[in-house]
């Protein structure tokens, strides 16, 4: 079989012609979805309300329920779909509704952050002040599906899902804050991600209507055709860039943090001197060092600064400052020795006990993954409890270690069932020194 033939084949699979949905039903449905009043109205405003109340308390939940509720996704779609097929008078009542959906949702966000008495920025509020490329690359395909599941017989669940990921509220919301504190780098940041969303998800609706071939339902000659995909690529251009800036420094300022992570775990312990503090702005590449021990030298300082170019942080703007230096106290030389290794002492022994705590941390976790498994293959087990100990006899000269294992059953299990269970958790622990006990 021939290379052409095989890509012909392979090609069916995402030809979607024979899944469109009648253009006449796909127009009916656009035109639909771009009205706000009455029932779309009210939604909207009860979805902004319900967004701020999540970026307000920080709860990722509340947020995609209120974007799984919005209605947003219907005149940008609307735009998009009305400048493939040159419909005028639909570009006209999309951009008109879009725009008083804007006006709405940011009076709503607005009114009820100015209301509320937590005004701290959470997390999830600062997440919407930085769009990158990645959020381009988030909104044009999350556009291209909505676009094709609007198009096709077999909708499903894709425009919810499209309108989470893509993320229309929060933004809108986040500008809304930002006018409600005055602190507008929240409104221009947030207004500006909002910008990117609205923008790609309509360049997917105009690219996937071109390709699908919707019919024509305007009359426009070729030089105002030209002039419409003129403004299209300016307006792209115009959004594309500054989101292409900030992804490179979201980037860049990520390996600044991995990279001082490094640095720090070389240079927490540097000849006889704990590290006690350090600040990082990987906006500005700036990290700040505090040291306690014996007095730092110039030339101690300098091999510190030095280490810093084996993890590329040449062009880092390192200080180093002196918490307390012992001298200063006037201690004999063996007592500042002594309390040089106290401090040593007491910052290994930290450290063991976070191990511990951690490896404790890890059975836990290791013994409610072990009971689920152990439910799933046996469903008349209803509890347990996992533990590891020293086993102690008079043929041992040191003290053995053994896993044990208790399990609740609702029914009695036979023996045979008994001896597999017991064989099943030899391998999962890999070790032969369990001990299983049953209470019914």
């Amino acid at each position: 079989m021939s290379v052409t033939k095989i890509f012909r084949k392979i090609l069916i699979f995402f030809n979607l012609d024979a899944e469109l949905e009648n253009p006449d039903l796909v127009y009916e449905e656009i035109k639909k979805g771009v009205v706000f009043r009455g029932t779309n109205l009210w939604i909207l405003i009860f979805a902004i309300v319900i967004a701020s109340v999540g970026l307000n308390m920080n709860s990722t939940a509340v947020i995609i329920g209120a974007m799984l509720i919005s209605p947003l996704m219907g005149p940008i779609n609307g735009m998009g779909y009305s400048i493939a097929t040159y419909d005028i008078s639909l570009l006209k009542v999309s951009a008109k509704n879009f725009s008083f959906a804007i006006i709405a949702s940011l009076f709503a966000s607005t009114t009820y952050f100015a209301i509320t008495p937590v005004s701290t920025a959470q997390s999830e509020l600062l997440a919407r002040t930085s769009p990158t490329i990645y959020d381009v690359i988030i909104a044009l395909f999350g556009g291209f599906a909505g676009i094709v599941a609007i198009s096709s017989r077999f909708k499903g669940n894709v425009i919810p899902g499209v309108a989470i990921a893509t993320a229309l509220m929060p933004p809108l919301c986040t500008a809304g804050y930002g006018i409600a504190t005055a602190q507008f780098n929240f409104f221009f940041g947030a207004f500006y991600l909002f910008t990117i969303n609205t923008i790609f998800i309509a360049i997917a609706s105009v690219w996937i209507s071109q390709i699908l071939k919707f019919p024509i339902r305007g009359e426009i000659d070729e030089i105002r055709k030209r002039r419409i995909n003129r403004i299209i690529t300016v307006v792209i251009t115009a959004v594309l860039l500054p989101s292409i800036y900030f992804g490179y420094r979201l980037v860049e300022e990520e390996r600044f943090i991995q990279n001082t992570n490094k640095y720090i775990s070389n240079i927490s312990l540097f000849e006889g001197n704990y590290l006690l503090k350090y600040e990082t702005d990987p906006s500005l590449k700036k990290i700040s060092l505090i040291y306690v021990g014996t007095t730092l030298t110039d030339e101690q300082r300098n091999r510190i600064l030095e280490k810093a170019k084996d993890f590329n942080l040449d062009n880092a703007e390192i200080s180093i400052q002196q918490g307390f230096a012992l001298e200063k106290y006037e201690i004999l030389s063996d007592e500042r020795l002594s309390l040089r290794e106290q401090i040593i002492n007491f910052k290994k022994t930290l450290e063991n006990r976070e191990a511990k705590i951690d490896s404790i941390r890890k059975k836990e976790a290791f013994g409610e993954k072990l009971f689920e498994e152990i439910k799933v293959l046996y469903p008349q087990i209803v509890g347990g409890s996992y533990s590891e100990t020293y086993y102690y006899h008079d043929t041992l000269s040191v003290p053995g270690r053994k896993h044990i294992i208790i399990l609740d059953v609702k029914s009695k299990l036979s023996s045979s069932n008994q001896t597999k269970i017991k064989n099943w958790i030899k391998k999962r622990l890999n070790s032969d020194n369990i001990k299983v006990i049953y209470e019914y």
